[in-house]
């Protein structure tokens, strides 16, 4: 499996060389506690001080909004987007998910319990805190912001950690009317201008994150493997911006992951895994031509089973013949209810997506397997016969809830399934990772940055302030 793996990384992608062979779809309407991180070398230390400054956060062809920076010391633009999340800000704009977008929060007040440590690490490895190493979304406006934070796990303010990250953050706006506007007209352009005036003839510089393959920002460039200690199975993960959680979810329950570039050929090397799986991204899935041409592949090839979240839920539709829609405002919240129409049951579910499945255009070997009950949209989709679905929520779920962490259990009962039907038809069989492989793979992702790394306006999370250990209770 190793001389296979770095054969494959050693030359051109695969989909460049048979790109004469993919027929490229018109885009429809519609992101161990012996785990010893690889040491990547750090970008240089150039974050910009927390400003106070005048700021002004424009929606395109929409209200203007003044208020003051308590971030970095910069403008940027992108597509805004609100979240009605009580809690769990620092997991959210480290979710990949939310690249390329100014992030809005309803809740009146932000950033009170801090920002924690960025090099924390749990007993797999993983990042404790966070689902990225980096700060992903583009901006960050809040109503009211808490600069005296107070928590035993804190390291810096929510300002200190946007200004480190190089990330632009605006407070005294009313987020009300930012909210009730993205939801008559849907989500738009948007920038924040920081020390200056807003000017109109600016409107060209808005960016579209819609057109850009935000996948490929945020996938790994190459392999990476993350062992578990129970060592149950071996799952093959599809890196389209994958947060720890999801990770996590697989090694805790015994599952060793070897996480793959979003675009790379998995078909050819699926028979020494025991599952697939396909994680959440940024953006448009129509961009991801190439995965879903070699999720087609492996349809056709292997009954391996597979479990798509998000983005990798809308994968699954494109890949089966299904077309995706771009929703108005999309859904991100920690308390959207979903139907389950297998049992009947709802669930409240964590959601950050502004894509969708048209249920409509599944195939008859398909069915609508979870539907939202605020909005009627598609929630998730199962093939009739084979151990393969998808949820467009996220049953990982960090910031809580966690009524839908089932579907993991569902999804590993599949794997070990098709392992003990495989090591019957091969008992020679051994998908296990080997000690070479282990070794030489990296345990994080590679080759990731960030938009504000790229122009060097980040402080990197090692220069971070260590959260001092918590007092102990007295007896």
């Amino acid at each position: 499996m190793f001389g296979q793996l770095v054969k494959q990384s050693t030359r051109k992608p695969f989909y460049a060389a048979c790109s004469s062979r993919v027929q490229v779809q018109k885009r429809c309407l519609a992101t161990v506690e012996t785990n010893t991180p690889r040491q990547m070398r750090p970008p240089k230390p150039r974050g910009t001080p927390v400003t106070h400054e005048r700021a002004t956060f424009t929606i395109k062809d929409g209200p203007i909004f003044h208020g003051r920076s308590f971030g970095a010391n910069k403008n940027v633009s992108g597509e805004a987007v609100f979240t009605t999340s009580l809690v769990g800000y620092p997991e959210s704009l480290t979710d990949p998910s939310y690249r390329g977008q100014i992030l809005a929060f309803t809740q009146p007040l932000l950033g009170n319990y801090g920002v924690p440590s960025a090099t924390a690490r749990d007993e797999y490895g993983l990042l404790k805190y966070f689902e990225s190493p980096y700060l992903q979304a583009a901006g960050v406006v809040v109503a009211d912001v808490a600069e005296q934070y107070s928590h035993w796990t804190a390291v810096e303010s929510l300002g200190e950690w946007c200004a480190r990250e190089g990330v632009p953050a605006i407070t005294g706006v009313d987020t009300r009317a930012i909210v009730t506007f993205l939801r008559e007209q849907g989500s738009s352009l948007a920038r924040i201008t920081v020390g200056e005036e807003y000017d109109q003839d600016e409107d060209e510089a808005y960016v579209d994150p819609e057109g850009i393959n935000l996948v490929r920002k945020v996938s790994t460039k190459a392999p990476f493997h993350v062992s578990s200690p129970q060592d149950l199975g071996h799952v093959a993960l599809i890196d389209c911006g994958a947060k720890e959680n999801i990770i996590r979810s697989l090694v805790s329950r015994g599952m060793s992951v070897t996480a793959f570039p979003y675009d790379y050929p998995i078909h050819k090397v699926s028979q020494h895994f025991d599952g697939i799986f396909i994680s959440n991204g940024p953006g448009d899935p129509t961009h991801c031509q190439e995965t879903v041409y070699h999720l087609q592949r492996l349809m056709e090839s292997s009954q391996i089973p597979v479990m798509g979240i998000c983005l990798g839920h809308q994968l699954l539709a494109l890949c089966c013949g299904a077309r995706t829609i771009k929703m108005t405002y999309g859904n991100r919240a920690h308390n959207i209810p979903v139907l389950d129409l297998s049992t009947g049951k709802c669930h409240i579910t964590s959601q950050n997506h502004g894509y969708a499945v048209d249920a409509s255009s599944l195939p008859s070997d398909w069915k609508e397997y979870f539907v939202n009950l605020n909005d009627g949209s598609n929630e998730g989709i199962s093939h009739t016969s084979r151990p393969i679905f998808g949820t467009q929520f996220h049953p990982e779920a960090k910031g809580g809830p966690e009524d839908s962490s089932f579907l993991f259990e569902i999804y590993l009962d599949n794997v070990r399934r098709y392992k003990l039907t495989q090591e019957k038809l091969q008992p020679l069989r051994d998908n296990k990772p080997s000690p070479l492989l282990q070794d030489l793979l990296a345990k994080e992702r590679v080759g990731v940055e960030t938009d504000a790394m790229k122009s060097g306006q980040v402080i990197p999370p090692q220069a971070q302030p260590q959260a001092a250990a918590p007092i102990a209770a007295a007896a």
